[in-house]
């Protein structure tokens, strides 16, 4: 699958993605202060967030509330962090290293008995002079009621695409952030 760097918030951000995403804002209505995309061939969707900075100092504790704060929003019957790591920025710019986290929620959806397994890729960009949590958020469904879920090879790729967004992720415009 062929990749682009994408513009996000009007061209402030930009990050290398998949390029046969679909953007969410041209199905349905989407805050500014979201951009939401999703796989055309599944229930995959990417979610980047410009929220207030929480209180936590420290990096592990404030990308375990966002994730805890996604799993009260999804109404998880549990979440589960597997992983936390720091991406140093490499990049030459201004843009804060990433905390990454990896993590499984159990999703109900529709009402059904069963909830949907739902892979969290996380990343949280903290733009302290700004007071502003720059969140990306990948979901990934791994066992689902619809035909939506991504195999063993499709979790691969998207983990693939998540640390290429990662990495790639640029902040163009601090000014996005007043």
């Amino acid at each position: 699958m062929s990749s682009t760097t994408r513009p996000l918030f009007g061209g402030a951000i930009t990050a290398l993605a998949p390029a046969n995403l679909v953007d969410a804002s041209d199905l349905r209505q989407v805050p500014d202060t979201q951009e939401v995309f999703l796989y055309p061939d599944s229930s995959v969707s990417i979610v980047v967030e410009i929220l207030q900075r929480v209180d936590p100092a420290d990096d592990e504790p404030a990308i375990r509330y966002h994730f805890d704060s996604l799993a009260h929003d999804n109404s998880a019957q549990s979440a589960t962090v597997e992983a936390v790591a720091v991406i140093p920025n490499a990049r030459g710019d201004n843009a804060p290293p990433a905390i990454t986290l990896a993590g499984v929620q159990l999703v109900p959806k529709f009402n059904l008995t069963t909830p949907d397994q739902v892979r969290v890729l996380m990343a949280l960009f903290r733009v302290a002079d700004k007071n502003v949590d720059l969140v990306v958020t990948f979901n990934v469904p791994m066992n689902s009621q619809d035909d939506g879920a991504v195999g063993e090879e499709g979790q691969n790729d998207v983990r693939i695409h998540f640390e290429a967004f990662v990495t790639s992720l640029r902040i163009v415009d601090f000014a996005l952030f007043v």
